[in-house]
């Protein structure tokens, strides 16, 4: 039974930070839904680490069963240390540690070409529920995936990965890109980028998604930076003739995506 004093509990906290998880290229899962669904995926996971009561629920102990069945270590931790480790309010019992899965932009190109690349472009988004919020829409609307801009909150944030509700493990996510690598890269795939920007002329409604685009969002306040927008394709804003002054960026991002879907007759 693992102590706080551990090698492996000290590991699991220093998983918290941003820097190390990059540097380690690893991240955490909580709960027993979403270590479900990161199994289901196959996606790679290393370790489990378990508060003493979870084999005893039946849920708990299949989970067990499958992770032991792969070959995952799994180790228990003294009772009182699961809740000083957990991110969540009502913790289930369950941490793993996954690898990062670290892509090319030009894997991207070979994904399934059943019908025109969607993909979505993020920068400076900082709120990672926000960032989590956006991942899950575009798994929803079949996008191809999502770039993150250097300056975007990281999606393995504990925060962030919970509002993907586990579209983490369907849909590719790339970070830490800069303009340079991203716009080149549309244009050799024959992408067109479309940016959200409330002061454009154009609806989304007039903007033609049928073919490969890329929508591209900014940040909470102050939206996409102006050398994003100045390489973009098209500006569009999305009609508000109600009195709010501004959509949430998560919400923005969906209805751009589904104007895409809409149009695509999907």
């Amino acid at each position: 039974m693992a102590g706080k004093h551990s090698p492996r509990v000290k590991y699991l906290r220093r998983l918290a930070l941003r820097r190390f998880r990059e540097q380690e290229g690893r991240f955490l899962v909580e709960g027993i839904r979403f270590v479900e669904e990161a199994l289901e995926s196959d996606w790679p996971v290393e370790l489990m680490a378990i508060s003493p009561g979870l084999p005893e629920s039946r849920r708990g102990a299949a989970l067990l069963e499958r992770a032991r069945a792969r070959g995952i270590r799994v180790i228990e931790l003294e009772e009182g240390l699961f809740g000083q480790l957990a991110e969540t309010d009502s913790p289930q019992g369950v941490l793993a540690v996954a690898q990062q899965r670290r892509m090319l932009l030009e894997e991207l190109r070979t994904q399934p070409l059943d019908r025109p690349a969607l993909l979505v472009l993020i920068d400076g988004v900082q709120d990672p529920g926000n960032l989590g919020t956006i991942v899950r829409s575009a798994d929803a609307a079949g996008a191809r995936g999502v770039l993150l801009l250097k300056g975007t909150a990281d999606i393995y944030n504990p925060k962030a990965l919970r509002a993907t509700m586990g579209s983490i493990f369907h849909l590719p996510v790339v970070q830490n890109l800069t303009p340079d690598e991203v716009f080149p890269f549309f244009e050799r795939s024959g992408i067109k980028t479309v940016a959200g920007d409330p002061r454009a002329e154009r609806a989304v409604y007039e903007c033609d998604l049928t073919g490969p685009c890329a929508l591209v969002a900014g940040s909470e306040a102050a939206g996409a930076r102006t050398s994003v927008l100045e390489k973009a394709a098209e500006r569009v804003r999305i009609p508000m003739p109600g009195r709010a002054e501004s959509f949430n960026v998560a919400v923005s991002l969906s209805i751009m995506l589904y104007e895409a879907i809409r149009q695509r007759g999907l």
